[in-house]
């Protein structure tokens, strides 16, 4: 029997850093910090006391689990960063797992995954059996309850409470994350990239765009 893999997942795309260590389908450490900014500073200290903790080092890994968003743009960027660092110093693979999906995988019939936007919109995607039946795409709130309220039987996954029919909460995502890498991680995976659903709110610099010399 070959032996169970080690992988290490992480998230940092929303107000957290989270991380856990997955030996095969066994979770051997989960830790989820809240913090609304400094999780580029967190990030590695944490990583290496998951790691510390269960007597396993950095060579010790397979792979690496990486939430990829949709969620705040600096705190997908530095999970994605990091996870592809790891991955060309380690020489393992790094999978990116969409939050989307990740809130809906180990459920059973037909799901909407269903995440906060602001501004009146959420992030959504329909998934049957864990199977995405669409891509993650944004829909304003009120077409969310049109949508439920014609189709009933469709539950709703959420990683906070959301004022919509048939919702139920989920927790663990990073863990979740680790289970779908380890799913994929010895298949041809592409180098994990940020999924941006909308345009970031910072408005561009008012400087003159730098003009590199030849």
């Amino acid at each position: 029997m070959p032996p169970k893999p080690l992988i290490l997942s992480f998230d940092t795309s929303a107000a957290h850093c989270a991380a856990a260590l997955l030996l095969g389908n066994t979770v051997l450490s989960e830790r989820i910090e809240p913090m609304h900014k400094g999780q580029a500073e967190r990030l590695f200290p944490l990583l290496e006391q998951i790691l510390a903790e269960n007597g396993k080092h950095w060579s010790d890994l397979d792979a690496i689990g990486v939430c990829i968003g949709p969620g705040n743009f600096t705190g997908v960027r530095i999970s994605v960063a990091a996870a592809r660092g790891l991955a060309l110093s380690l020489d393992i693979p790094a999978v990116g797992i969409s939050k989307l999906e990740a809130m809906a995988y180990g459920t059973k019939g037909r799901v909407s995954a269903a995440l906060d936007a602001r501004r009146e919109r959420i992030y959504m995607q329909s998934f049957d059996n864990g199977q995405a039946l669409d891509t993650p795409h944004m829909v304003a709130l009120l077409d969310v309850y049109d949508r439920l309220e014609a189709d009933e039987a469709v539950r709703v996954v959420a990683d906070e409470a959301l004022d919509v029919p048939n919702v139920q909460a989920v927790d663990r995502l990073v863990v979740a994350v680790g289970h779908l890498a380890m799913e994929r991680h010895d298949q041809k995976q592409p180098r994990p990239a940020p999924l941006y659903l909308r345009s970031a709110d910072a408005a561009p610099p008012s400087d003159p765009a730098i003009v590199i010399l030849p």
